[in-house]
């Protein structure tokens, strides 16, 4: 099987710009978004032998996840069942027979940092949220988390150190969820591989200089690590500042 992820920082405007082309020719089993940045009835999506399912937040032009996915899911579900969490369209759990896939794009702290405090509230119910999921079956999770876990994860290390997706609270809070028994799936196939990125900022040449983070993820339970066959990140795609990133799986 082979799932793609991919934040289009605003699925109408990456239309314009090739979507269509890399989402046919990856074909992919499963494919999500984060990012949408549109409410329901915004765009119709012609794509064939796929079911299509939407998460828009209340606000207009912000945020939002979709799931295109060959087979139909045994059951959709949307955000986290928390009201205080749920209003930004950020989360879609499908399940299927033997696993749960969630695909998710968690809140940015803010360049000032602003949002920190609610960030480090929401990892942890998210963790509790994936957690519930994972004591009835396996939990692939994918999207843009938000945070560069380890210094290999960035060009920059030392000078982002107290930005945004790099502070020592969000680093760490990704570690609490791997120690729950989760596997980051791109290290655990590729640990010292420097220079994989998937973010760069519109600013000074970023994406040319491969001046970049490595911000987007496909994460799995425990209980997947044997069917886990390989992870990818595909630099070479445009239309976002973001770029798709790949896990295979048995």
């Amino acid at each position: 099987m082979k799932f793609v992820s991919w934040n289009v920082n605003g699925l109408r405007a990456v239309m314009t710009k090739g979507f269509m082309d890399y989402f046919n020719s990856v074909d992919a089993d499963i494919f999500c978004l984060q990012e949408i940045k549109l409410q329901e009835g915004q765009i119709e999506m012609e794509l064939e032998g796929y079911h299509q399912y939407y998460n828009y937040a209340v606000k207009k032009g912000y945020s939002g996840t979709a799931i295109f996915t060959k087979e139909k899911p045994l059951s959709v579900t949307y955000g986290i069942q928390m009201e205080e969490h749920d209003q930004e369209g950020r989360v879609i759990t499908a399940e299927y027979e033997d696993y749960y896939f969630v695909t998710c794009y968690t809140p940015n702290a803010k360049r000032d940092l602003e949002r920190l405090d609610y960030r480090q509230v929401w990892e942890d119910d998210f963790r509790n949220y994936l957690n519930t999921l994972k004591a009835t079956k396996p939990v692939v999770l994918c999207g843009d988390l938000n945070v560069a876990h380890k210094e290999i994860d960035l060009r920059n290390p030392k000078t982002n150190r107290k930005n945004a997706g790099f502070t020592d609270e969000e680093r760490a809070k990704m570690t609490e969820l791997l120690e729950d028994g989760y596997i980051d799936t791109f290290r655990y196939f590729y640990p010292e591989l420097e220079g994989a990125y998937s973010w760069w900022s519109y600013m000074g040449k970023a994406r040319a200089n491969n001046t970049g983070w490595r911000i987007d993820y496909f994460i799995v339970s425990e209980g997947l690590k044997d069917r886990i066959e390989d992870a990818e990140i595909h630099a070479d795609v445009m239309g976002s500042d973001h770029c798709p990133v790949v896990l295979y799986m048995k």
